[in-house]
């Protein structure tokens, strides 16, 4: 296993290798051992347990226990099989201390340039040089800089680490609690299972944390084996791997060919013991999740290498290529590995827009400094001819602190620092209220995704139907019922055939309990096929549970079980009177070829020829399966005493029968589905189904659904179709072939795992169309756990889903329904036009403020805006209006418009001309103020003021202004789509009238009472209702932008766009799996394309050996790939489980549109 034994919790414990030097702690077995054991697979597993041991009861001697005894309960021994072996749990992932969380969120771009710029002028704002009496200097007054902005100069550096603070807080709580709920949820479930196991020949029931390694467990049907083990004795033991394998299939465990039961498989049939040989981290299921990364601290100590370099990773994964695992299973543990995920696409449009703004206004304090320092210079030296002195140095560097002071206020003006905070609040607030709507968000980033989702690609049983079986048409004497017929609808000697049919030929272990809760369903224990039936003796108002009390098992003659060959199962019950009564039950078109009577309306016999059977076929069974229907028949047969039949004799015995019934059963679609599926259709978003299902099946379904509709052109296929059409001559995917089948494709039937992740990978990459697409996918079993990593957004099930499934998945749908998936589509698309929202507004105040400070420091020498009072502007309007646009809840109209992609800027056009539309209209009006103002309102001008001159009403006017034209201009920001009704459901959002009224009591405070620290003077009476006018002037003048046809100004520039095509260099192209965006790249070039080159040479190399080898990489590794080919991004199938399991039931498709074995 090479460099994954590095860890104490790891595979082989390190500690351990001295001590197992004869062999482990007294015991015949070393770890090692049994875990190369596990690796195997029927005959070879058996081959290595006759050679290494003799047989299984060899193997309990030497793990030290008695395959009818069990352990004896001693805790001693109990503690050292733990501290040898291991322990039954697979430690999570330690979760990221608080202070963790909080280095992370320092890592915005946004927020660096802020600290850099409040570290800056906090340190000007505590430097005072001296000699500023020196008169040769000139009589340069110190300009406006009195001495009340002196002293608050430091209030602008506070306040801007302040507002930073506050944001990481905010961001780091968040990410912090959520991951608290989310273990919480882990915890709950995993304390609720127990297991049965025999310690001194008792049956006891222990947490499955509690097994050990030589645990003697029993397991019956209905089991999720918690640990790997050996079959010691079974009964007709049938195991549902499809967990590990992904194959559906059931598979057949007995000591004499197939002992080896896997930990996260399901018991399907029957009951056995098994002696526990690996739990916890060395069980497969153990092995897998390691893989994904969920292994504990040795994950930690990779994080920080994986930070240090990301090439590394990929080399300390070396030993665990297999031939087929290669190169995804390396990206899966990059992903697991490297702490920042992937952006999102939203992220990625933020930081791209985030850097362009942050340039542009790098770009105007850089002029604003310079024309300061130029404008300085020239007056000081050239104009008014004076000598530089060396005693006036400190004085002149004084003049040019104070320029860069307004140089870097311009910046943090330009610089929307609320984005971050807008981001994180409206993801926190969205993921909070996702919760009520049965969406547990685990990635905050997925929330926003699912916004843009262009596809879902959903799995069928379970999530779109409600993974019940039950009976829906049935043919009874002659008739053929649409519904549940009434029981007085049917004969009496009929209705006691059926039932006593249905309820004795079926496994005794298939029951249906009460619901759990009230109003749930009846629960289905067993066979889900039984279960229909058995439901359906229910629905006719009889109760199947009296005639098994009557005629208990061991009271039946002679039980002839189901298999895929018989493709029937029947059972002989004695009669009272000595005869013998046979019930059969089976596929209907092999069944019905045995039958030579039916029961006609009255409960008698008539005949039943060829040519009625070709009839029935017709008019009954085939408008069934076209339903999407499985069709059973059920009979029976009477044998009088005296003419006993030779019972081996099969043929002869189930012949000759009796039709009772035919009835079709179906998995039916969840009511709310097709609705939820029409809203994704009118929302843009293409519902593609993939599922393992028979091909009919699958299409009926789609179509009651609503995925298909008739008349439509699209494509319905099978996985093997699929493979054929996506690969050339070599086997190998070609993306030019994807791109020519998916867009169409609407069901893919019997379907892999790998089918599911090439087809989302395929949807991912795909550059054809005029938009990227971005891919949601649901998925329940281990094997999903791919697609659900390579998915955009991975939607896992909260009931239905195994634990691997959830570790891959972004959100988990706590009620497995498909309309949670629509209802996350919505609150995604919220998250983006909140953000937007809260652009728009942004972006105006961002132009005006840079522009004013910019404009009257080259005109006045000074900022009209004070640097405390930009801040003011900045910092709480910022903030303030991110709540208050960022917590808008959402409406059903968002499922109205096609999704935005990853590729549509941020800022649309409509946007753009509002953000320049306002912007002009608050320039107009602030420039007036500034220079003919005073004239206005008649009051000095505050213009060129002289040094320690208290605040002016003429500046202060500005300020107010200013502000109250931002507060009118936040409710026109609510609407983003330039509709004309800004207020429409402004009262349901509370939030923002609070804040909006907030702002303005603070605004009368801040001018009334500011005083000095905000260069603040009281106002009358008078000049606020101007300063309010011009304030509502602003709605006035949205509603006159919102004539203006967006259509016409072809000269507007959308911006925030996401990475576009033309700047998919190559070398990112190659590396599709790691996206970073174009602005991230940008900014940490040099370093990231170094590692880049590292890691991009690697990928080659492992892409070219993968296709070389052919073999495993070690000889145990064969067990493992075949889980990881399922796993991971498959090439070639090697692995023989397959050809077995694929081998196992050839005819079962034939019979029944469903695929699955029917009893």
């Amino acid at each position: 296993m090479g460099d994954m034994a590095n860890s104490s919790i790891e595979f082989h414990p390190k500690p351990q290798q001295q001590r197992e030097a004869p062999h482990a702690g007294g015991f015949g077995c070393t770890l090692a051992e049994l875990r190369s054991l596990m690796e195997l697979r029927g005959a070879e597993a058996l081959q290595k347990v006759q050679e290494a041991y003799g047989d299984v009861s060899g193997l309990c001697r030497r793990l030290k226990t008695s395959p009818t005894e069990g352990l004896a309960d001693n805790p001693n021994d109990l503690e050292k099989r733990r501290q040898i072996y291991g322990q039954n749990f697979i430690p999570p992932k330690q979760p990221k201390t608080f202070l963790q969380l909080v280095w992370e969120a320092l890592q915005d771009v946004t927020l660096i340039i802020l600290e850099v710029a409040a570290i800056v002028s906090l340190g000007l704002s505590f430097y005072a040089p001296p000699g500023e009496e020196s008169e040769a200097c000139g009589n340069v007054s110190t300009g406006a800089e009195d001495e009340g902005e002196a002293e608050a100069g430091w209030i602008e550096g506070a306040a801007i680490l302040l507002s930073v603070i506050c944001v990481v807080l905010v961001t780091a709580f968040n990410d912090w609690s959520k991951e608290k709920q989310f273990r919480g949820l882990q915890s709950r479930i995993e304390q609720e299972q127990k297991f049965t196991v025999i310690r001194n020949g008792q049956l006891l029931q222990v947490p499955v944390a509690a097994l050990v390694v030589g645990d003697i467990a029993q397991v019956k049907y209905g089991d999720l084996l918690p640990a790997d083990g050996v079959l010691i004795q079974g009964n007709d033991l049938k195991i549902d791997e499809s967990s590990l394998t992904g194959e559906s299939d059931h598979v057949r465990k007995s000591v004499d060919k197939d002992p080896m039961l896997l930990s996260g498989t399901h018991v399907m049939e029957g009951s056995g013991r098994m002696v526990v040989t690996a739990v916890g981290v060395n069980s497969q299921t153990g092995i897998i999740f390691t893989l994904l990364g969920a292994g504990g601290e040795e994950e930690e100590k990779k994080d920080k290498k994986a930070k240090k370099q990301d090439g590394a990773v990929a080399m300390e994964m070396q030993p665990l290529k297999s031939a087929e695992g290669g190169e995804m299973e390396e990206r899966e543990k990059k992903k697991a590995n490297v702490p920042k995920k992937e952006k999102s696409v939203l992220q990625g449009k933020l930081t791209k827009l985030a850097v362009q703004i942050g340039k542009a206004g790098l770009v105007m304090s850089a002029i604003t400094v310079i024309i300061l320092v130029l404008y300085f210079v020239i007056e000081t030296f050239v104009v008014d001819g004076r000598v530089w002195l060396a005693e006036c140095t400190p004085v002149y560097v004084q003049y040019f602190v104070k320029f860069f002071i307004i140089g870097v206020t311009v910046l943090v003006v330009a610089v929307p620092e609320g984005l971050p905070l807008a981001v994180t609040i409206s993801l926190a607030y969205s993921v909070k209220k996702m919760m009520r709507d049965n969406n547990l968000v685990r990635h905050l980033d997925a929330c926003e995704t699912m916004g843009n989702a262009t596809a879902i690609c959903s799995d069928k049983t379970g999530t779109l139907t409600t993974n019940r079986m039950t009976v829906v048409q049935s043919y009874l004497g002659d008739t053929h019922y649409k519904e549940i017929p009434a029981p007085s609808a049917l004969t009496p000697k009929i209705l006691d055939l059926l039932v006593h049919a249905i309820s004795i030929n079926s496994a005794y272990t298939t029951k249906i309990l009460p619901p759990e809760k009230e109003g749930a369903l009846p629960r289905q224990v067993g066979n889900k096929t039984e279960c229909a039936l058995l439901g359906f003796v229910l629905d006719l108002k009889q109760d199947f549970q009296p005639v098994r009390e009557q005629i208990p098992e061991d009271k039946l003659y002679k039980v002839y079980t189901f298999n895929s060959v018989r493709k029937s199962m029947s059972t002989v019950i004695r009669m009272p009177d000595g005869g013998f009564r046979l019930f059969s039950k089976g596929a209907s078109e092999i069944l019905l070829k045995k039958c030579t009577n039916i029961l006609n309306t009255n409960g008698e016999l008539r005949g039943f020829r060829p040519r009625d059977r070709d009839d029935m076929v017709k008019k009954i069974i085939e408008p069934m399966a076209c339903d999407g229907l499985r069709t059973i028949c059920i009979a029976y047969r009477d044998f009088s005493a005296t003419q006993e039949p030779e019972w081996d004799n099969e043929n002869e015995v189930v012949g000759d029968l009796t039709c009772i019934a035919v009835v079709g059963i179906e998995d039916p679609v969840r009511p709310e589905v097709p609705e939820a599926i029409r809203k994704c259709q009118r929302a843009g978003i293409t519902v593609r189904m993939v599922t393992g299902d028979n091909i009919n099946t699958a299409r009926a379904i789609a179509a009651k659904c609503g995925i298909i509709q008739p008349g439509e052109d699209f494509l319905c296929l099978e996985g093997k179709e699929f493979n054929r059409r996506i690969r050339n001559e070599k086997g190998e995917i070609e993306q030019e072939r994807l791109d020519k089948v998916w867009p169409k494709l609407r069901v893919l039937a019997r379907s892999s795992p790998t089918d599911k992740h090439t087809l989302v990978k395929g949807i991912i990459d795909s550059t054809t169309g005029e938009q990227r697409q971005v891919v949601a996918v649901t998925g329940d079993g281990t094997n999903d756990g791919p697609a659900l990593k390579k998915a955009d957004v991975g939607f896992a099930m909260g009931i239905a889903g195994t634990d691997v499934a959830k570790e891959a998945s972004d959100i988990i749908l706590t009620d497995d329904n498909f309309t949670s998936i629509v209802k996350a589509v919505m609150w995604g698309r919220n998250v983006y036009d909140s953000i937007s929202k809260f652009l728009q507004f942004q972006l105006t105040v961002n132009v005006v403020a840079v522009i004013v400070a910019f404009t009257g420091a080259c005109i006045t020498q000074d900022s009209p805006l004070k640097a405390v009072q930009m801040l003011w502007v900045n910092l709480i309007m910022d903030t303030f209006a991110s709540l208050a646009l960022a917590t808008e809840p959402p409406t059903e109209s968002l499922l109205l418009r096609k999704p935005y992609g990853r590729d549509k800027p941020l800022i649309s056009r409509t946007m753009m001309k509002n953000i320049l539309g306002h912007a002009v209209y608050q320039l107009t009006i602030i420039f007036t103020l500034l220079f003919v103002g005073e004239l206005f309102f008649d009051i000095d001008s505050g213009r060129n003021a002289p040094l320690h001159s208290p605040p002016s009403e003429h500046y202060t006017i500005i300020f107010n202004t200013f502000v109250m034209m931002q507060l009118f201009n936040e409710i026109n920001a609510r609407k983003i789509h330039g509709e004309r009704n800004v207020f429409h459901g402004i009262f349901g959002n509370p939030i923002f009238c609070t804040i909006v009224l907030g702002t303005f009591a603070i605004q009368i405070v801040i001018v009334q009472f500011g005083g000095k620290p905000f260069s603040c003077s009281p106002l009358s009476t008078e000049q606020w209702l101007w300063c309010l006018f011009v304030g509502v002037g602003e709605l006035v003048w949205g509603q006159v932008i919102a004539t203006i046809p967006t259509s016409q100004l072809k000269c507007l520039k959308e911006a925030g766009h996401g990475p576009g095509k033309d700047e998919m260099t190559d070398e990112e192209l190659a590396e599709g799996e790691e996206e970073i965006d174009h602005a991230e790249r940008e900014l940490r070039r040099g370093q990231i394309l170094w590692f880049r080159g590292l890691n991009r040479i690697q990928t080659q190399m492992e892409v070219v050996s993968t296709f070389k080898r052919s073999g495993s990489f070690q000889g145990a590794m064969r067990r493992r790939s075949s889980v990881l080919s399922q796993l991971h991004d498959v090439t070639n199938l090697s692995t023989p489980t397959h050809v077995i399991l694929s081998a196992a039931n050839p005819t079962s498709a034939a019979g029944n549109p469903g695929g699955e074995s029917i009893p």
